[in-house]
């Protein structure tokens, strides 16, 4: 007899029966990645996004001044440090020799030179010395300058006086090895293809007793086969035992070789710096050093070329009755080709000349030297006639460079008889000021020397009164007022104008106000500030009649 059926209920399905076959378990989930390469994955980013971030600031400095400084800043937040200095001191020994503070005045670096070289963070890293122990390392550490028994006590003293209780201190050197390798930093395991910790084609992930994907290192073990490169900065976690291809001709042929100087920061307790902050402030510094080697080599070739110019000027003015001089002569960035020059000649009389060759550097520089040189033997044999002095300065131009042009004004001066003839090759015109006048003297109807196939233009005689100022400058001083030529004419001629008394007798003076109230920025424009090309010099000449 069969079982009743169940009653049925209006809205409520009768239960299902179970299945008779069994269900397939339900497979697991994936194991998660490695949470411990994550975050080691996730601190490489961090710190390469530092470095990116720290090195472009960096790269932006242009002068050595500047470049020291953001080294300072830029470690002082590596190493969690308020204070620091860097000693510029390149092995070479052809400086420059200077010392930068952070957070330190000029009587707190002199304190901290007192230091015994030996003990001093910066001056041990210079000498190569190795640490107490044995070792030679990379940087220099002091945890706690008040315990340490070995160190000086001038060492401990300064840093008393200071307020600083401990010191970390690199090198900085872009060819020299730098930190060691920090542990657990130096190598991360990478994933098997897939990115998920998984074989291919498998559905488990491997496991203990499997053989570990390519790519995958064996239990226990760690591999950097894998860890991702960045251009430029090397591989994250290595040591900067070498710098990157390319870093010696960032460097420059003929540029400063070897140890540059060191950098130390300054702790206001005891401290120390992690290892991952080491090897973080150990690359920057290996790569600013590069950079800070080339700003070091331009420096010097503008030094020199520099020094090349001056001494192809005149060393000081020379004294002639009825006239007094001076001269304020501001080279350009790269060293251009104007000079001036005051020539005595024969009955008392004076030649002035100002004048500039076309290009820049040191072939320009070397060129100038040509002109003038030659310029003063014209001016000794025809001075009377400045148009025949400028004629034969252009034949000479001609023959011997005509691939330059120059721009020229000489001007012929008997002081006895406070008379001027003058002669202009396309350079500005000179500037008469006195107490009834101020006006410009229009020599400019020339083309440069060098542009025409014939060169000739007419003399201008002026005769200045007693107590009036002749003004020969460059092209130069206007541009740097950053503004069109027609109203830098106006600014120097205001400036002229507005000259006080006192000021009109003294040439020195004089020149000191034109500076000073044409340039935007007041004297100190004319040093470092560029004219719109960055080449120009700036050269005025003041001829004061008594």
């Amino acid at each position: 007899m069969n079982s009743p059926h169940a009653p049925k209920v209006a809205g409520i399905d009768p239960s299902l029966p179970s299945p008779t076959q069994t269900a397939d378990p339900v497979t697991p989930p994936l194991a998660p990645p490695n949470s411990g390469v994550q975050d080691r994955l996730a601190g490489w980013v961090s710190d390469l996004t530092t470095l990116h971030e720290l090195t472009e600031r960096l790269v932006r400095t242009d002068t050595l001044d500047e470049a020291l400084r953001e080294l300072l800043r830029a470690g002082a937040s590596l190493v969690g440090a308020r204070r620091g200095l860097v000693a510029l001191e390149p092995a070479d020994g052809l400086g420059p020799v200077i010392t930068v503070g952070l957070g330190l005045g000029h009587a707190d670096l002199g304190q901290i030179e007192t230091i015994p070289r030996g003990s001093a963070s910066a001056g041990h890293l210079l000498d190569g010395l190795p640490e107490p122990g044995g070792e030679r390392r990379a940087d220099v550490t002091h945890p706690d300058i008040a315990s340490e028994a070995d160190l000086d006590p001038r060492h401990r003293e300064v840093a008393a006086r200071l307020g600083f209780s401990a010191s970390y201190a690199v090198p900085l050197d872009p060819f020299g090895a730098g930190p060691r390798a920090t542990p657990g930093l130096s190598a991360i395991p990478a994933p098997a293809p897939g990115g998920d910790g998984s074989g291919p084609g498998t559905g488990s992930p491997a496991g203990a007793g499997d053989h570990p994907a390519p790519g995958v290192p064996a239990p226990g073990t760690t591999s950097v086969t894998d860890a991702p490169r960045v251009p430029g900065i090397g591989q994250v976690g290595e040591p900067a035992t070498a710098p990157s291809p390319g870093l010696g001709a960032a460097m420059g042929a003929g540029g400063p070789s070897g140890r540059l100087g060191g950098a130390a920061w300054l702790y206001d307790e005891p401290a120390e710096p992690a290892e991952r902050q080491r090897h973080l402030v150990g690359l920057y510094c290996q790569y600013a050093a590069a950079h800070i080697a080339r700003l070091i080599e331009l420096s010097r070739a503008r030094a020199a070329v520099a020094t090349v110019q001056e001494e192809l000027l005149p060393t000081r003015l020379p004294r002639v009755p009825g006239v007094r001089l001076a001269v304020r002569h501001h080279p350009g960035p790269r060293g251009g080709g104007y000079w001036y020059d005051a020539l005595p000649l024969p009955d008392g009389a004076l030649g002035l000349s100002v004048g500039g060759v076309s290009g820049s550097g040191p072939s320009a520089v070397v060129a100038m030297g040509r002109l003038r040189a030659s310029l003063r033997a014209y001016a000794v044999m025809e001075g009377e006639d400045p148009v025949a002095v400028l004629s034969d300065l252009e034949l000479l131009l001609r023959l011997t460079e005509p691939a330059r042009s120059a721009t020229a004004l000489f001007a012929y001066c008997e002081p006895g008889t406070r008379k001027v003839v003058l002669a202009g090759a396309g350079h500005c015109p000179p500037l008469l000021a006195g107490e009834r006048r101020t006006e410009f003297v229009e020599t400019t109807l020339s083309a440069p020397l060098g542009m025409l196939s014939c060169w000739e233009a007419p003399s201008v005689e002026v005769a200045p009164s007693s107590g009036e100022t002749l003004l020969f400058y460059s092209d130069g001083l206007l541009h740097r007022t950053g503004e069109p030529m027609d109203r830098a004419f106006a600014r120097l001629h205001t400036a002229a104008a507005s000259a006080p008394k006192g000021v009109r007798g003294d040439p020195d003076a004089f020149a000191d106000h034109v500076l000073r109230t044409v340039l935007p920025d007041g004297p100190a424009a004319a040093v470092g500030r560029p004219s719109e090309d960055g080449t120009e010099d700036l050269v005025l000449l003041v001829a004061h009649f008594d």
